[in-house]
C-alpha cells in the first residue's frame, strides 16, 4: 500500500538534532542527528508502524490529517512523507520461503522444456498483483 503523512521535525532545544514525529500515527516518533537523518529515520519508522498496522491492527489505519488542522509549532519544519509498504517488506524481509504450489502436468513440463524458472515467474506475477 502506499501512504502519505505529515511528519512535524523540530531542532532539540539542546541543538544535538532533531525530533520528528508522525501526528497521525500515535507513538511514531524519533529524533536524528540533523535534518536529513531525522528525516530517514521518520520515515523508517513510519514505514515500520504501517506494516504493523497493517499486519496487526488494520483499524488503526487513519487518513491523514490536514495540516490545515495540525497544531504545528512555529520552530517547525512539515513534510510529507511517502510511504510504500510493498517496497519496505521487499527491501526488509529478503527471506526465501517455500511455496508449494500445484500446476498442470503439461504447463510444468513445456515451462521446463523452455528453461523458465516458476518461482521467479510466480515472484514477478504476484509483485505485479500486489502492486
Amino acid at each position: 500500500m502506499k501512504y502519505l503523512y505529515t511528519a512535524i521535525i523540530l531542532p532539540i532545544e539542546d541543538g544535538s538534532g532533531y525530533y520528528a514525529k508522525v501526528p497521525d500515527l500515535p507513538g511514531c516518533i524519533t529524533t536524528g542527528k540533523d535534518f536529513q537523518d531525522t528525516l530517514a529515520q521518520i520515515t523508517d519508522a513510519a514505514s515500520i508502524w504501517l506494516v504493523n498496522a497493517e499486519d496487526d491492527r488494520p483499524d488503526e489505519i487513519v487518513s491523514p490529517t490536514s495540516q490545515r488542522d495540525m497544531d504545528i509549532p512555529s520552530n517547525a519544519s512539515v513534510t510529507i512523507l511517502q510511504i510504500d509498504t510493498i517496497s519496505y517488506r521487499a527491501a526488509i524481509d529478503t527471506r526465501a520461503v517455500r511455496k508449494n504450489v500445484s500446476l498442470p502436468a503439461w504447463m510444468e513440463n513445456l515451462a521446463d522444456k523452455r528453461g523458465l524458472n516458476c518461482s521467479q515467474i510466480l515472484q514477478d506475477a504476484l509483485m505485479t498483483k500486489l502492486s
